[in-house]
C-alpha cells in the first residue's frame, strides 16, 4: 500500500467530534448500567470496541476508497450472504426476532449493523459506473431488485427498524446521484397508493394482512397513536419522558444515587441501547443534550462538506450515505426517547451499547474520512 497522502488534508475535525462521541457515551454507558467502574465487563467490552473501532477508522481512512469501489459487486455478495447465514444460524431474541450470529472472540454480532456500510459502498459504485445511462429504465430497474434483496432478507429476521434505515440512505443516495427528478417523482406518486392502503388495513385492525408488519411492531404504532388506551405497553416512552423532563437544565450529574432518579429507580427499559437518550437527558440535563446533539450536528455537517468537495460520483455518495445513517438513525432515536416517533428499537450511535454498531459505524467513518484525503493532490 502506497501512502502518499498530504496530512494537511486529513480531516482531523471529523475524528475529533467522534471521539468526542464515543468518550461521552462510554461514560454514559457505565452510569446507565449503574457500573462501580470502568473495568465492569460490559463497560470494558464497549471500551474495547471503541478502540477497535478507532484503530480500524484510522486504517480505512488511509486506504483509497476508490479501491473499495472497485469491490463494490464482491462486498455486495458477502452483504447477502451474511443476511441468509443470520436466518440460519442466528440467535433469536425475547421477540423472536433472529438478528445476531455468535462469532469466536467476539460473541453476538448484529450483520445487519455492516450491511448499512457494505450497501453504502455497493451503490455507491453502482451510481458513479451507470453515471451516463442513469435514467435507463433496465439501471433503475436493476438498482431496485439489489435493493429489494437484502432488505428483504432483514425483514425476514424480522427486523423493520434496520431495513427503514437502509431504504431512507439508499433514497437520499438516487437523490443525490445524477438520477432524473422524473424518477424520483414517479416513485413517490407510486407510493401514494400503497401508503393509503398501509393506512386502511392498519385502522381496520387487518395488520395481519400487512406482511412486513409483526404483531408487536403493531402493538408499538397503536401505543403511540392511543398511549391512553395502551398505558401497559407506553410506560416505555412514558418513563423516559419523564426522566429526561426531570433533569432540567443541568442534570442530576453522572453516577448519582439519587433516590429521585427514574434510572435508578429501576422505571427505563433499555436505558443503556434503546433509551439511553433518557439517561442522558436525566444526568446531564438540557446542556448536556444540548451539548451532544451539537456534536451529531457537526458531524453531519463535516460529512455534508466532504461530499461537496468529493472528487468523484461515488466519494460523494459515500459522504451523503453515511451522512444519513448517522443523521436519521440519530433523530429517530432521539425521536423516539421523547415520544415523537413510536417505540422503534433503534440504536443511538456512539453511544447504545453494542461492539456491532459502534465497529459499523467507525469503519464507514473511516472511508469518508478518506474521501476527504482525496480533495486534493
Amino acid at each position: 500500500m502506497k501512502f502518499d497522502y498530504n496530512l494537511k488534508n486529513y480531516d482531523f475535525r471529523l475524528l475529533i467530534y467522534i471521539i468526542l462521541e464515543n468518550i461521552i457515551g462510554i461514560c454514559i454507558i457505565r452510569s446507565a448500567l449503574d457500573a462501580p467502574d470502568f473495568r465492569d465487563p460490559q463497560v470494558a467490552r464497549q471500551i474495547l470496541g471503541s478502540l477497535a473501532g478507532l484503530a480500524i477508522c484510522v486504517i480505512v481512512s488511509f486506504i483509497d476508497y476508490r479501491k473499495l469501489l472497485q469491490q463494490a459487486n464482491f462486498i455486495y455478495i458477502i452483504c447477502v450472504f451474511m443476511l441468509a447465514g443470520v436466518l440460519v444460524y442466528g440467535t433469536a431474541s425475547g421477540h423472536g426476532a433472529v438478528r445476531w450470529i455468535q462469532v469466536p472472540i467476539l460473541g453476538q454480532v448484529q450483520p445487519a449493523e455492516f450491511v448499512k456500510i457494505g450497501l453504502i459502498v455497493f451503490f455507491s459504485a453502482y451510481f458513479q459506473k451507470a453515471k451516463g445511462d442513469i435514467n435507463m429504465p433496465q439501471v433503475v430497474l436493476l438498482a431496485f431488485v439489489l435493493y429489494a434483496i437484502p432488505t428483504a432478507l432483514i425483514l425476514l429476521q424480522p427486523n423493520l427498524s434496520t431495513a427503514i434505515i437502509i431504504s431512507v440512505i439508499v433514497a437520499c443516495m438516487i437523490f443525490s446521484s445524477p438520477i432524473s427528478m422524473k424518477w424520483i417523482l414517479g416513485v413517490l406518486i407510486a407510493f401514494v397508493p400503497v401508503t393509503v392502503v398501509f393506512i386502511y388495513l392498519f385502522r381496520s385492525g387487518l395488520y395481519d394482512r400487512i406482511p412486513f408488519l409483526k404483531g408487536y411492531q403493531a402493538e408499538r404504532i397503536l401505543t403511540f397513536l392511543n398511549p391512553s388506551e395502551n398505558t401497559q405497553t407506553y410506560y416505555q416512552q412514558m418513563y423516559s419522558i419523564m426522566a429526561i423532563g426531570s433533569g432540567k437544565l443541568t442534570g442530576k450529574g453522572l453516577n448519582n444515587h439519587s433516590i429521585f432518579s427514574v434510572k435508578n429507580g429501576d422505571f427505563l427499559v433499555e436505558q443503556d441501547n434503546d433509551f439511553i437518550f433518557a439517561v442522558i437527558g436525566e444526568e446531564l440535563g438540557f446542556r448536556g443534550s444540548l451539548l451532544i446533539i451539537i456534536l451529531f450536528l457537526l458531524i453531519i455537517l463535516e460529512c455534508l462538506i466532504i461530499a461537496s468537495k468529493a472528487k468523484t460520483i461515488g466519494g460523494r455518495l459515500i459522504a451523503v450515505g453515511m451522512m444519513v445513517w448517522i443523521g436519521f438513525q440519530t433523530y429517530t432515536n432521539i425521536a423516539v426517547a421523547t415520544g415523537i416517533f413510536p417505540n422503534t428499537g433503534i440504536t443511538l450511535p456512539f453511544f447504545s451499547r453494542g461492539v456491532s454498531s459502534l465497529i459499523s459505524v467507525y469503519t464507514g467513518m473511516g472511508v469518508v474520512l478518506n474521501v476527504a484525503l482525496q480533495r486534493k493532490r
